[in-house]
């Protein structure tokens, strides 16, 4: 009997801890029970939230220093909202492309040739003990 008991309770409790927060409605302390939120990240959203409520993900990510792609899917797995909606990757715009590195045939191959400014000298190793 006693047993049943301590399940129901654990039970109940690990329901408590992944309900969702909102992160425009939730206080400090609420946010901060969120698993991989400290005082730290909850003073960072709660001084962002001041200019005005977060519209989706991409505008907390935007607006919080120290929130990644990565770290919006760990905190919205653990339960953390924005508006109501969970961490959708696809919900960000992508990010711009970077431009393709030059082609080996456009740098000079010669042997002969100085270091350009991309390319490093060679340092002279130092000679061992034992040489």
């Amino acid at each position: 009997m006693i047993r049943h008991f301590i399940a129901a309770v654990l039970a109940a409790l690990s329901f408590v801890a992944a309900a969702a927060v909102d992160v425009n409605q939730a206080s400090t302390a609420e946010l901060e029970s969120v698993k991989g939120i400290g005082p730290a990240l909850s003073a960072k959203i709660g001084a962002a939230r001041q200019q005005g409520p977060f519209k989706d993900w991409a505008d907390l990510l935007d607006r919080v220093s120290g929130l990644g792609p990565g770290n919006a899917a760990r905190l919205s797995r653990e339960g953390l909202t924005v508006a109501g909606t969970g961490y959708a990757p696809s919900a960000l715009p992508a990010p711009a492309a970077k431009p393709a590195p030059k082609a080996a045939s456009d740098r000079s191959a010669k042997a002969g040739d100085k270091a350009t400014a991309d390319q490093k000298p060679a340092r002279p190793r130092k000679a061992s003990a034992t040489e």
